[in-house]
Parts: C-alpha cells; structure tokens; sequence
C-alpha cells in the first residue's frame, strides 16, 4: 500500500499539516507515529483515555489516503467467525439440496462402494471454497485489492485468546483458515488498534505493533482543536472553557472530560449565546462534561474556587 500513496507519505510534517487541514489537530508525536506506522508496514497501537482521538484518527488516516476504512469492533466473546470468517450455511444447504437431485446422475455407472465415494470425494471440496466464504473484517482488509485502513477498535475489550489470535495477522499479514490454507494479504493494509486501557494487553502483542500513547491535549493544542471544530467560539471564551477542563482533569473523578466533550460543551454554549463563562452556566451544562452523577456533586461546590483561579 506503500508503494501508491509514497507522495502522501513524504514526511510527519506533511501528514500534521494535511490532517489539520481535514480537520484532526494532532501533535508531532501522532504524525510521527503514523508515518513511521506506514514506511515501516508495523501495526500501530494507541492507547489512551477514552475521547481524545483514537478512533478518529484512523478515520482521518483513511480519508487522507483515499483508502477504505474496514472497521472491527472489539468486545468480550469476540470471535474469529466474527472477525474473520464463516461460511454461508444458508447457500451451502441449497448445493446440497441441489447435488441431491443430481446424485443419480453423478453415481450412474460407477463400479462398486470405492468408486462411488471417489465420485461423491470430488464434491467435498466445493463447500468449503472461497465462493462460500462470508468474510468479516480481517479477511475483508486483506483480501482488500488497494490496500485499506484496519481498525481493530478497543482490542482491551477482547478475550486474551482473541488477542493471541491475531498474532499471525500482526506479524506476517497472513491468516490461517483450515479448509482453505493460507490467506495472504493482497495488499499490506495500514492496521492501528486502539485501547483505552481497561486491561493489560499481552506482550506478544506489544511486541509486533509499534507503540502511541495519546494523552489530553495540552491547553494550547486543545485550543487549537476547538477552533477547528468550533470556529465560531471567541478565543476569551475558548481560553475559559479549555483551562476550566483542564481543571477538571486534576480533580479526582470518577470519569474526566475529554476532548470529545469539549467540544460537545463548547457547541453547547454557542447554541446558549454564552459569551463568558459563569457559575450560572456551569451549573446549567456541567453535566455535558461530566458523565457520573457523583462526579458533578464533587464539582459543584468547587465551580467558584475553579473561576476565581483563572482570574
């Protein structure tokens, strides 16, 4: 996949500004680990709180590249019939309902049990071919014939026999499907897993994916990211509303606000005319920040004291 999107791909400083200019705000770091994710043909990992740019980032790797975004959900129970494979049952019945009425005319003239079995053996095969294979999103991304973007989404949710599953993809962008062989990739995709942490992945796993920890955003590039997907918000008010969560995010809570909630709040308060920030309005829409109940009520008290610290 390399090979056609080479222009694209000339350098981190060229993929930071192309992804700004589709709306993602990403840091040196982040584009670093992309380019190098796509010249080096590894699998990149990115683990992180919840709501700070993951997924999209995938996204935004797709639509940079013009490639399709193929799409696996992790969660427990996940397994390969689901993510790589099975076979269409459905269809395979009607063949055999089909060589059913055909069986007189297959067996006609054939000598003895031995030639008969020989006869019914040249069918065996034929249902378990490629023209009865459902691929799922594994198979789909490698059997893809201009390459894709692969997102193994939230891989923390998967069983650990699930993980070790995918070692084999990981490494040699290959799988194994036992009545068929083999299944090399066509085309290398680009495969980013991300993880938001819940559990400890293994270190087989580590081991084959280059590694990206995307933390919040620093006040200043948070800043940046809400004028991109805010533009219609004051640089005052932007300024308040980025140091108020930031705030926050030094507090002990339960869940602490992300980016996608800053700028949930920060739509939120442009749909309100809200052109300051005050105790009234906090009050009013700390719960688009805040997703525990618990968790307002540890705030609440504490809304002047965060107003009075920025001055």
């Amino acid at each position: 996949m390399i090979i056609q999107h080479r222009e694209k791909l000339a350098s981190p400083s060229m993929l930071q500004s192309n992804f700004e200019g589709l709306g993602y705000i990403c840091s040196e770091a982040i584009a670093t680990a992309v380019y190098l994710a796509c010249q080096l043909q590894k699998p990149i990992l990115i683990e992180g709180p919840p709501g700070v740019g993951k997924t999209e980032l995938a996204k935004k790797t797709a639509e940079y590249l013009s490639s399709p975004l193929i799409r696996m959900q992790c969660y427990e129970g996940l397994d390969e019939a689901k993510a790589l494979y099975e076979w269409k049952y459905g269809k395979q019945l009607l063949y055999t309902q089909v060589l059913k009425d055909q069986l007189g005319d297959v067996m006609r003239g054939a000598r003895g049990l031995d030639e008969s079995v020989q006869r019914l053996h040249q069918f065996g095969d034929i249902f378990y071919s490629e023209q009865f294979l459902e691929r799922r999103p594994l198979l789909q991304a490698l059997q893809a014939e201009e390459g894709a973007v692969l997102l193994i989404d939230e891989i923390d949710k998967a069983d650990q026999e699930f993980e070790a599953f995918l070692l084999e993809l990981l490494s040699d962008y290959q799988v194994s499907i036992p009545e068929i062989g083999t299944v090399k990739a066509r085309s290398k995709p680009i495969v980013m897993l991300t993880s938001n942490n819940t559990r400890e992945l293994g270190d087989a796993l580590k081991r084959r994916c280059l590694h990206l920890y995307i933390p919040f955003p620093e006040p200043e590039l948070e800043e940046r990211i809400i004028a991109s997907q805010v533009p219609d918000v004051e640089a005052d008010l932007r300024r308040q509303l980025v140091a108020f969560v930031s705030e926050l995010r030094e507090m002990s809570l339960k869940k602490l606000p992300a980016v996608s909630e800053t700028i949930d709040w920060a739509r939120a308060l442009m749909l309100l005319n809200v052109k300051e920030l005050d105790a009234a309005w906090l009050q009013d829409t700390l719960n688009l920040l805040l997703k525990f109940q618990e968790d307002i009520e540890l705030v609440q008290p504490e809304i002047k004291r965060l107003l009075n610290k920025q001055g």
